[in-house]
């Protein structure tokens, strides 16, 4: 595995496993995934923030403990469940590069102390950041229009915790005829390609429209959005700002507000105007699928926003490499050289 280094020797297991017949969808999904991120970039990153280890026991390698992270990311695992993952998973052993021969899988407080390192510094964003640079780089993210959304992120609701509440940074917004408790994920899709350039995030409560300025780009021209964003192009912060005033907001439009007569003969120019908009607006949803049912993240797992942004930013940005993967670009995007 690129980046890891060889084990000195092969396994029992090792031998056994190469014999099998067919390759897994997880471990095919590893393989990709490990082909196309650039470790040596991203290890550089934590570097500077990593201990140095001159008191205490020895830390363990940056890039092994960065490939526990994603896995428990991708995979929606606790600290402990994750750590209980690479025992019972060869796959997932593999993909780390452990040898039970030299040493152990990282304990639970270990892969906790990293990811905490990871918050504090805002790592997530940079390498979410680091991520959009190589897809513009390689031609592969276009300019010019930004698709808007958000998604509302669950919350517990229950107060059975050490402060007896509920965490005070989430909130109750009502959806249909239902009622949500949590946050909510604001995004903005390329137009082109429907690759995630910027996230923001706010408790559920907060209105789609609010978080649409910090989600376009300088030189974006258009903007596409749901019905949600009616009236944005109202806004104080859009109208007050030179380059956004300028920008031609498409939204759809309710299809409750769109009444033609069915004894109409001929075509319904309106709805096939809302048609061709919902057909780009709905680019941005490829991510959040793969986010919330993929990687499973439809529920935040720590309190506060700061926390779960932090993974966010690591979801999206992978979620954009397994777009760019599946698109057939993997090539391309590996070409790229930053720094």
């Amino acid at each position: 595995i690129q980046g890891v280094e060889l084990m000195n020797q092969m396994t029992f297991s090792d031998m056994e496993y190469s014999g099998r017949k067919r390759v897994t969808q997880k471990e095919k999904f590893l393989r990709e995934m490990n082909n196309v991120i650039p470790w040596t970039d991203w290890v550089n990153k934590i570097l500077p923030y990593y201990p140095k280890g001159k008191r205490g026991r020895p830390p363990r390698g940056i890039e092994v403990m960065l490939r526990m992270y994603l896995l428990q990311i991708w995979f929606n695992l606790s600290d402990e469940g994750l750590e209980d993952a690479i025992y019972d998973s060869y796959a997932m052993r593999n993909f780390v590069g452990i040898n039970f021969l030299e040493e152990q899988v990282p304990d639970a407080t270990t892969l906790l102390k990293f990811r905490h390192l990871l918050e504090k510094h805002n790592l997530g964003e940079a390498i979410f950041n680091d991520i959009k640079d190589r897809l513009q780089q390689a031609g592969l993210m276009m300019r010019g229009g930004t698709i808007v959304d958000a998604t509302i992120i669950h919350s517990t609701s229950s107060t059975k915790n050490k402060e007896g509440k509920r965490d005070p940074e989430m909130h109750q917004t009502k959806k249909g005829n239902q009622w949500y408790h949590g946050m909510k994920v604001h995004a903005g899709a390329d137009v082109g390609t429907g690759y995630i350039h910027t996230i923001t995030g706010t408790a559920a409560n907060v209105h789609d429209i609010a978080e649409t300025s910090k989600l376009l780009r300088k030189d974006d021209e258009v903007c596409y959005g749901d019905s949600g964003y009616l009236g944005v192009e109202k806004r104080p912060e859009i109208t007050d700002n030179e380059h956004l005033s300028k920008v031609t907001f498409r939204i759809c439009r309710k299809p409750t507000k769109l009444n033609v007569s069915k004894d109409y003969q001929g075509i319904d120019w309106e709805r096939e105007i809302e048609h061709r908009k919902a057909s780009v607006r709905c680019k941005v949803e490829h991510a959040f699928l793969i986010v919330k049912r993929q990687f499973g993240y439809s529920k935040t797992a720590y309190r506060g926003i700061a926390k779960n942004m932090n993974r966010f930013y690591m979801l999206f940005g992978c979620a954009n490499l397994l777009m760019c993967i599946r698109g057939g670009r993997a090539d391309e995007f590996r070409s790229v050289c930053i720094g």
